[in-house]
């Protein structure tokens, strides 16, 4: 059955799929998107990733406040599309959307579900200290992330990885096995497999008040804690009344008090061990290196990180 799609996803995440569909000639009919947002800085609003590269490829698109309409129901229905991709839309698609495709909705998930459904499966992987990470290709059903599996593909977690290098290794990772997914569809050999939900775990949304970094805890819990909030929201601690975000970091074997700064390097003290600080941003400020940091904010040796 020839392909008639509708892509639906908002985030940076997204846009190499919606890409390799455009390459690779994939009828898409239409494209749904989240409306422009106020960014933190300076409260500018700004479209998604996905609107913008959809504006500069001239794709058709649709941003809607909210798909429980009738009339967002009755434009869905008109597009006559055989099958939705889902790519981090961000938004619960009504159930009445879910039976119009004849091939239905399909999902690239950033987990080897069961494992880690929810919103914020990459996240919860690093700082959980998971040894493996993957990418789950699912038909998307009602109750969340629980929808039969076409096709997973596994990784090495390596801690010295931060979310944001993470999630851009698996967007592309996702785009392709998309593609090759797609294909198998189209043609009719796809086989789509039942999860074991006996052995679902879920990824609830980072809250900011996990951010706070505990230098009690040991060098590694720190650290997952650390490269599972970067980029954002950022594990912070706070030092003469400033907060400062602590973006990249190494597993240091030195020993010394937990919150204490061991060297000049800014080597931190933990609950066992301790973390040596290599990427930090000040509050307002861009990210810099630790050298470069501590040339014009001095941290010395001997002082305590609350």
């Amino acid at each position: 059955m020839p392909l008639k799609i509708v892509f639906m996803g908002t985030p940076k995440f997204s846009v190499p799929t919606l890409n390799l569909l455009i390459k690779n000639k994939f009828n898409v009919v239409e494209v749904y998107t989240q409306p422009p947002r106020k960014s933190k800085r300076g409260q500018k609003i700004n479209p998604s990733p996905i609107e913008e590269y959809c504006k500069k490829n001239k794709l058709n698109f649709r941003n809607p406040t909210n798909l429980d309409s009738k009339d967002e129901l009755e434009n869905f229905k008109n597009l006559s599309a055989n099958l939705v991709v889902v790519v981090a839309y961000g938004k619960i698609i009504p159930k009445n959307f879910l039976k119009i495709a004849k091939l239905g909705f399909i999902n690239i998930h950033a987990s080897l579900l069961p494992r880690w459904r929810g919103a914020a499966p990459i996240q919860r992987a690093i700082i959980n200290g998971d040894k493996k990470i993957g990418i789950s290709i699912m038909k998307i059903e009602e109750k969340l992330d629980s929808g039969p599996i076409l096709i997973s593909k596994e990784f090495e977690l390596d801690k010295n990885s931060t979310h944001g290098e993470i999630e851009e290794k698996l967007s592309l990772e996702g785009a392709d096995l998309l593609i090759k997914s797609l294909k198998n569809i189209e043609s009719g050999k796809s086989k789509f497999v039942e999860q074991n939900h006996s052995q679902a775990t879920y990824a609830k949304k980072i809250n900011k008040s996990e951010a706070k970094i505990n230098w009690n805890l040991d060098a590694n819990k720190v650290l997952a804690l650390i490269h599972g909030l970067s980029p954002s929201p950022g594990a912070w601690f706070e030092f003469e009344k400033e907060r400062f975000k602590v973006l990249k970091a190494k597993i240091s074997l030195k020993d010394g008090k937990f919150g204490h700064v061991l060297d000049e390097h800014l080597t931190i003290g933990c609950g066992l061990n301790s973390i040596q600080i290599l990427e930090i941003q000040r509050q307002g400020k861009s990210r810099q290196s630790t050298k470069e940091f501590l040339l014009g904010k001095k941290i010395n040796k001997g002082m305590v990180l609350a």
